[in-house]
């Protein structure tokens, strides 16, 4: 066990602080040496670089929960196999690739396909990388909203998925508020491109309160300040930055999704600033 963390720890906290600080000293050192040893064996974690086995991992999940949150309702329609087909286009997913995902879908559709075995595993090898099980999840709701409805036995899988990954009931009613609030962004902003090329101006153009939505993908309520609503902004591109998850293990098929998940952030913040003369 490496033990030059507590050592050096020890003599550095004894000669500042003597007593106090050489407990302290042992602390940190002790924790620093724990990382060393994470990083040795080669486990699991924030301490190395995620080797492409788990990057599998990740996508073989995702499209296997997908199979399983669209078969919940029962028959799986030809929309839901459309949208899982979207996303692998999303993705860039081809030949083997694109097989083994359409494999992992079929799968998760089985009676016997086992969810929270396949979640504990995946949870595992996320662990120190919270923002990939967000991401995971994110991609969930995003499959589940992308015919603009949520079924209710749809609603309560993604809750027992949730649940499983460790987020709280709470945490998961505010993401499924982002992602019908990002389903609907970016629908009126198609709108809105189909009504200027076509000369009928937005004046004229019909549907929801895009600046409502574009607050729920931040996560806040048109009532906060604007250093909470900068906050919150900063917040959600923290978590959502690709260069971060890239180095967090997210597989590279995937890179395209969180790029434009990160835009539709921005494009959310841009029109807010507009909305509050912000700069």
């Amino acid at each position: 066990m490496p033990v030059k963390g507590k050592i050096i720890g020890f003599l550095v906290g004894l000669w500042i602080l003597n007593i106090p600080g050489a407990l302290l000293g042992l602390w940190i050192g002790h924790i620093y040496d724990q990382g060393l040893q994470a990083q040795r064996r080669g486990g699991f974690g924030r301490w190395r670089t995620p080797t492409r086995e788990e990057q599998a991992l990740f996508l073989h999940t995702a499209f296997a929960v997908m199979g399983n949150i669209a078969k919940a309702a029962g028959r799986v329609t030809e929309q839901q196999i459309q949208v899982a087909t979207l996303f692998m286009d999303r993705m860039g997913l081809n030949g083997e690739l694109r097989r083994e995902a359409q494999d992992s879908f079929r799968q998760g559709k089985e009676t016997e396909y086992d969810l929270e075995g396949s979640l504990a595993l995946f949870r595992r090898s996320c662990r120190g990388r919270p923002d990939l099980l967000r991401v995971f999840l994110d991609m969930q709701l995003q499959a589940a909203f992308a015919n603009g409805a949520l079924h209710a036995s749809s609603r309560q899988r993604l809750l027992e998925v949730a649940e499983l990954l460790g987020f709280s009931r709470w945490e998961l009613e505010q993401l499924l508020a982002m992602a019908e609030a990002g389903f609907n962004f970016s629908h009126q902003g198609q709108q809105q491109q189909r009504y200027s090329s076509s000369g009928a101006g937005q004046q004229q153009m019909p549907g929801r309160d895009r600046l409502r939505d574009a607050y729920a993908i931040l996560g806040v309520s048109a009532d906060v300040s604007d250093a909470d609503a900068k906050k919150a902004y900063r917040k959600q591109m923290s978590q959502h930055h690709p260069d971060k998850l890239a180095a967090k293990g997210l597989p590279p098929e995937m890179m395209n999704m969180a790029k434009e998940k990160a835009q539709e952030i921005q494009q959310a913040w841009e029109l807010i600033k507009q909305a509050r003369g912000l700069r």
